[in-house]
């Protein structure tokens, strides 16, 4: 086998460990709502006040999220996305 081969065969490998990898590791993370410090939420608010990591602006919103290992929101007092929309809608 020639080496460009190889290496092509090996890039194709890796990649598809990436694809089989990527939902497993999604499958054992949930959103936990209320626990990011300001800069440091994972994604957009879910006020759609921005749409973007690291633009939280206060500790502890309850519109922003992190992902979590699954299981452990609660202990961290964090909420679900149900509890946090009806938090949300409180204020």
């Amino acid at each position: 086998m020639n080496q460009r081969a190889l290496i092509a065969s090996a890039a194709v490998s890796l990649m598809s460990l990436a694809l089989v990898a990527g939902p497993a590791a999604a499958a054992e993370k949930e959103k936990c709502f209320g626990i990011a410090k300001a800069g440091q939420n994972d994604c957009a608010s879910l006020t759609g006040s921005h749409s973007c990591a690291g633009q939280s602006k206060a500790d502890m919103d309850k519109g922003e999220w992190k992902y979590v290992a699954k299981g452990t929101c609660k202990d961290m007092k964090g909420m679900s996305m149900d509890e946090a929309k009806a938090a949300v809608k409180k204020s």
